[in-house]
């Protein structure tokens, strides 16, 4: 499980060839002991939560980041080593 960024104290990771469950490109945000799936194409959590706030701070850098989001699906999809992505600032 590959962490491809961190900020504000949330672990974006992505899984390999974690295309069986959710069948879409997804992420894992990891906070304080919770983890939430969301979806890449639209920021929307698919499984799990964590706090609203943090919600949101994924969400946006979702949406600032998304082709680079779907270059390291595509990367992990094909078992191949992902690339970490800058975090909020």
């Amino acid at each position: 499980m590959p962490t491809i960024s961190m900020f504000y104290g949330i672990l974006i990771c992505m899984y390999f060839y974690d295309d069986e469950r959710h069948h879409l490109p997804h992420i894992h945000a990891k906070y304080q002991g919770q983890d939430a799936a969301f979806n890449i194409l639209d920021g929307e959590v698919i499984s799990g939560e964590i706090p609203l706030a943090k919600k949101r701070l994924v969400q946006a850098w979702i949406e600032i980041n998304r082709e680079s989001l779907l270059a390291d699906w595509e990367l992990a999809a094909s078992g191949q080593q992902l690339l970490p992505i800058d975090p909020l600032r």
